[in-house]
């Protein structure tokens, strides 16, 4: 079975444009998976539920499962992206799906 592919992408947000709204709760729709990409520098990403937080550096990338209440933390400079999906991608090496 072919990997998905995203259907959407945003653009690469750095520390100085990094919306307001992804440094507070929020969470994809439902059905919407997500994968957050670090590609320079590093943040924390935080699991509203139970706070549980993972600093991530350049190469890194999590799944945000849909609905789940999650945000970003700044630490520092970096570069972001996240990627959709209409269904769970595949983690590999280099994705944490906790």
């Amino acid at each position: 079975m072919p990997e998905p592919t995203p259907y959407s992408s945003t653009p690469v947000f750095d520390e100085n444009n990094l919306p307001k709204a992804l440094q507070a709760a929020h969470s994809t729709k439902a059905g919407a998976w997500g994968v957050l990409e670090i590609i320079n520098g590093s943040l924390h990403y935080v699991i509203e539920e139970d706070q549980e937080t993972r600093l991530m550096t350049a190469g890194d990338r999590q799944l945000i499962e849909p609905e789940q209440l999650h945000h970003v933390a700044l630490i520092g400079p970096m570069q972001m992206q996240v990627h959709f999906y209409r269904e769970r991608p595949d983690i590999g090496p280099g994705i944490s799906d906790k």
